[in-house]
Formats: structure tokens, C-alpha cells, sequence
């Protein structure tokens, strides 16, 4: 798949799940972008979800778990922090 198709892709996908990840505790914003692992961008074109602060996945509830990916399209959760306007 080219990268214009994969970004489409990902477009669609994050406008029908936005709705639904915002409701998860932490999360401050779902964008489509590059996909990072280990702190390294990978070149691949996903959703990230932006949380103020990353969770042990063993303290979650499965309500509050971010999939891993959503209808074949890879799901990145990055730390943030809290916004704050100056």
C-alpha cells in the first residue's frame, strides 16, 4: 500500500475511534502520525493517541487499555504531559 493510501487509511480510522479513545482516562488527543518504538519513529503512518502520563498496562482496567492497533492500522501511545497555555 502506498504511503498517500496508508494515510488515508489512517485518517478514516482515527475519525471513527477519536470519539471513543478520548473517553479513556489520560488520554489528551488522537492524531494520525508517525508510529514511534523505543523512542524511535519507524517510518510507519498510524494513530497516535497522546496521554498526559503513560500507565503500567497492569494497573489498567481492560476499559482503559489502548489497542495496539484499530482495523489493521498500528496504534502508538505517546506521553505528553499536561498542555498548559502561557
Amino acid at each position: 500500500m502506498a504511503q498517500d493510501e496508508k494515510t488515508a487509511k489512517a485518517t478514516l480510522i482515527q475519525t471513527k475511534y477519536t470519539e471513543m479513545l478520548l473517553k479513556i482516562p489520560h488520554v489528551m488527543g488522537v492524531a494520525v502520525g508517525l508510529i514511534k518504538r523505543g523512542g524511535v519513529y519507524t517510518g510507519e503512518i498510524g494513530i497516535v493517541v497522546m496521554v498526559d502520563q503513560k500507565q503500567p498496562a497492569d494497573t489498567l482496567t481492560p476499559q482503559e487499555m489502548i489497542p495496539s492497533e484499530l482495523e489493521g492500522v498500528p496504534v502508538d501511545v505517546q506521553e505528553i504531559g499536561i498542555p498548559t497555555a502561557y
